[in-house]
C-alpha cells in the first residue's frame, strides 16, 4: 500500500506596519488573515515581523533595522518567500528582492496567486489572467530575477510560470486580447441570463469563507466546491432552487475580502453582474469570526462600488454553532464588558435589533434553523413575485407552512 505523501508547505514570513491608521490590534488581525491566506496559497508561516513606523519607507517599506533582521532570519532559517500585508510599490519590491535574495510578494500578489490556483473554468482563468498582467506589467523589471530562475511556489502561478513576454509592448497587447474575449463571454453570459425566463434571482455575496457554499449545497442540493480555506469558489454558480411550489435561482458569488486587488474588481466585475441582477441578496455573515462587522463592512464597500449596495437584503448569521463568547467573571470589577462579551441574544439587542425580521441565525453546516431560513427566503421570493405577476399571486398561499 503507497503511503500518503505530505504536503510540502513553502516557509514563508509575513511583515505588517503599525501606523496611525492601523494600531497593533488591527494589525494582528491583518496578519492572522494573512496567515490564512498563505496556507490557502501552499505556504507555512514561521514568522511574523511588525514595525511602528508612520510613513512606509520609500525604497525598502520597513525601515533599515527592521530590514537587517528580517535579513537575518530569512538567511537562517531558508525562507522561501517575504510577504508584506500592504501592496508594494514596483520599485520597493525590487530592492528588497536584491537585499532580501527570495521571492517577494504582497498582499495583492498573494490573493493574485490563490485566485490563479483556483481558477478551473476558461471564463474565470482569463479574468485572473488579465488582472495578473495588469499587476504585472509595471513590474517587469524586477521580474527578471524571478524568471531567470524559473522556481514553483508561491506567487509563482498565472504568466510568470512559463513566459513572459520581454517586450512592454507585447504585454499590453496581450492585455488588449484578453478584454476583448472577456467582452465577447460577457455578452454570451448575458444572453444566458436572458434566457432564464421570469424567475425571481436570489444571490449569496459575504466575505470568504463565511459558508456561502456550504449553504448553496444545502438549499439547492448541489454539489458545489466548499472547503475551509479562502476563495474556495471562484466561478458562479446558478441553481434552480424551488421552495414549497415556487422556483427562483441562486447564484453563488465568489467571496470578497478586506483590501481586495483592485485588478480584481476590475476583472471580476463581470462576474458579479449576478448580483447586480439579483432581486435578492443573502448578505452571509460569519458571527462566529471576532472581526465579522469589519467583514460586513467591507462587503458593503464592494456592493456599493458596483452599485447593489441598496438592493433588498436578508442578512445571514451563519455558524452559530461555532460562536462563543468570552465569559466575564462576576466578581471581575475590572475588565469592562464589550463585544467579546456578548452572546448571539445580546448582539440581538444591539444594531441587529435594527435590522428585525431581516436577520436569521443559521448553521449551514449542522442545518440549525434551516427551515425559519426557507419560510423567510420563500416569502420573500414569493412578494417580489406577485408584485412582477399580480394575475398569479393566487398560485401562493401566505406562509409556507401552509404546505
Amino acid at each position: 500500500m503507497l503511503e500518503k505523501k505530505a504536503i510540502d508547505y513553502e516557509k514563508a514570513v509575513l511583515i505588517g506596519v503599525i501606523n496611525k491608521d492601523q494600531g497593533e490590534t488591527k494589525v494582528k488581525e491583518y496578519l492572522d488573515e494573512l496567515e490564512f491566506l498563505t496556507y490557502t496559497a501552499g505556504g507555512e508561516v514561521t514568522q511574523r515581523f511588525t514595525q511602528r513606523i508612520d510613513v512606509p519607507n520609500p525604497k525598502t517599506y520597513i525601515g533599515s533595522g527592521k530590514m537587517e533582521e528580517v535579513q537575518r532570519y530569512v538567511k537562517d532559517h531558508e525562507i522561501g518567500s517575504v510577504i508584506f500585508d500592504d501592496e508594494l510599490s514596483p520599485a520597493q519590491q525590487n530592492n528588497i528582492e536584491k537585499i532580501l535574495k527570495c521571492k517577494i510578494l504582497d498582499r495583492t500578489s498573494l490573493i493574485l496567486d490563490i485566485f490563479a490556483q483556483r481558477a478551473k473554468t476558461s471564463y474565470a482563468r482569463t479574468q485572473v489572467e488579465l488582472a495578473q498582467y495588469e499587476y504585472l506589467l509595471p513590474r517587469l523589471t524586477g521580474l527578471w530575477t524571478h524568471l531567470e530562475r524559473q522556481r514553483g511556489g508561491i506567487g509563482m502561478r498565472g504568466p510568470g510560470e512559463t513566459e513572459i513576454e520581454t517586450d512592454r509592448r507585447i504585454v499590453r497587447d496581450r492585455i488588449s486580447l484578453l478584454k476583448k474575449k472577456l467582452t465577447k463571454i460577457d455578452r454570451q453570459m448575458e444572453t444566458q441570463r436572458g434566457n432564464r425566463g421570469a424567475l425571481v434571482r436570489v444571490a449569496l455575496v459575504g466575505y470568504t469563507n463565511v459558508g456561502k457554499s456550504t449553504l448553496m449545497n444545502v438549499i439547492s442540493k448541489s454539489d458545489v466546491f466548499a472547503e475551509n480555506k479562502l476563495f474556495a469558489t471562484l466561478d458562479t454558480t446558478v441553481r434552480k432552487v424551488v421552495i414549497g411550489n415556487l422556483p427562483f435561482l441562486l447564484s453563488d458569488t465568489v467571496g470578497f475580502i478586506r483590501k481586495l486587488p483592485t485588478q480584481l474588481v476590475e476583472s471580476f466585475k463581470s462576474t458579479l453582474d449576478e448580483v447586480r441582477e439579483a432581486d435578492l441578496l443573502l448578505h452571509v455573515v460569519d458571527i462566529s469570526h471576532p472581526n465579522f462587522e469589519e467583514h460586513i463592512d467591507s462587503v458593503n464597500k464592494i456592493l456599493d462600488e458596483i452599485k447593489s449596495v441598496d438592493k433588498k437584503t436578508i442578512m445571514v448569521f451563519n455558524k452559530i454553532d461555532q460562536y462563543q463568547a468570552e465569559e466575564l467573571d462576576e466578581d471581575d470589577l475590572v475588565t469592562e464588558r464589550t463585544s467579546v462579551h456578548f452572546t448571539i441574544e445580546d448582539w440581538k439587542k444591539t444594531w441587529f435589533s435594527k435590522i428585525g425580521d431581516r436577520a436569521l441565525f443559521i448553521s449551514a453546516l449542522n442545518k440549525e434553523n434551516l427551515d425559519e431560513f426557507r419560510k423567510r427566503v420563500y416569502n420573500e421570493v414569493r412578494d417580489i413575485h406577485v408584485t412582477r405577476f399580480p394575475y398569479n399571486n393566487f398560485l401562493y398561499p401566505e406562509h409556507l407552512d401552509q404546505y
